[in-house]
């Protein structure tokens, strides 16, 4: 019913920036929050941030002051900003749309399928 598409990982250098993409399609009503998780191996998910429909952000720790989440409640995407980027950034980037459905009050949880983002000279 709802398709997250992400876009935008790959390969760069330590203290370099890329910029995640996240678009959401489907039988959309509304988005709540949205936000941005990442997945090293052998690592459980983590958080990196989140974002409400108002624009009330949340950051994990190790990424306060370098990342930036932002969101386009129109297009119904979110971006991640990375700057100042380290090795252990390294990891799978997943992308979550908590989104009421079309027709059904309900709150429903979806993912992306992932971008993986390597740091690395």
């Amino acid at each position: 019913q709802v398709q997250l598409v992400e876009s935008g990982g790959g390969l760069v250098q330590p203290g370099g920036s890329l910029r995640l993409s996240c678009a959401a399609s489907g039988s959309i009503f509304s988005i709540n929050a949205m936000g941005w998780y990442r997945q090293a191996p052998g690592k459980q998910r983590e958080l990196v941030a989140a974002i409400t429909s108002g624009g009330r952000t949340n950051y994990a720790d190790s990424v306060k002051g370098r990342f930036t989440i932002s969101r386009d409640n129109a297009k119904n995407t979110v971006y991640l900003q990375m700057n100042s980027l380290k090795p252990e950034d390294t990891a799978v980037y997943y992308c979550n749309a908590v989104v009421v459905i079309l027709g059904d009050k309900g709150l429903y949880d979806y993912w992306g399928q992932g971008t993986q983002v390597t740091v690395s000279s």
